[in-house]
């Protein structure tokens, strides 16, 4: 984010040098019954509480509503994303978080790195 952030203020050249990481990265989308046509939103969203530590989701579809509860509100809901010292094991970290996570209608393609080369 801050990279994104530095290159939309035209500041890149103010940061420290980037560092990445050698790990491999899996996201599996979760998205909304009947996405991409119609689907319903404000439906509740639970268990990003039960998340594995080293998962991470980031919100695309989301919001609060007027009771303060996370709930749907886009047809791409979350990306939930596991880190691994392999493909293999960066694909079961993100269908653990994913999994962890339960809303009316969610969908998530089950082969998203399975036949990637590591």
């Amino acid at each position: 984010a801050p990279l994104l952030h530095a290159v939309a203020l035209g500041k890149l050249a103010e940061l420290p040098p980037a560092t990445f990481k050698s790990e491999s990265a899996v996201c599996v989308v979760l998205t909304s019954g009947g996405y991409p046509g119609t689907y319903p939103t404000g439906l509740p969203i639970e268990g990003i509480d039960r998340v594995p530590n080293d998962v991470v989701v980031i919100h695309a579809g989301t919001k609060r509503d007027e009771m303060g509860r996370l709930v749907t509100a886009g047809g791409r809901v979350l990306n939930v994303v596991g880190l691994g010292r392999d493909l293999a094991e960066a694909r079961a970290r993100a269908y653990a978080g994913a999994d962890a996570i339960t809303f009316e209608g969610k969908h998530a393609r089950r082969d998203i790195g399975q036949f990637g080369v590591d």
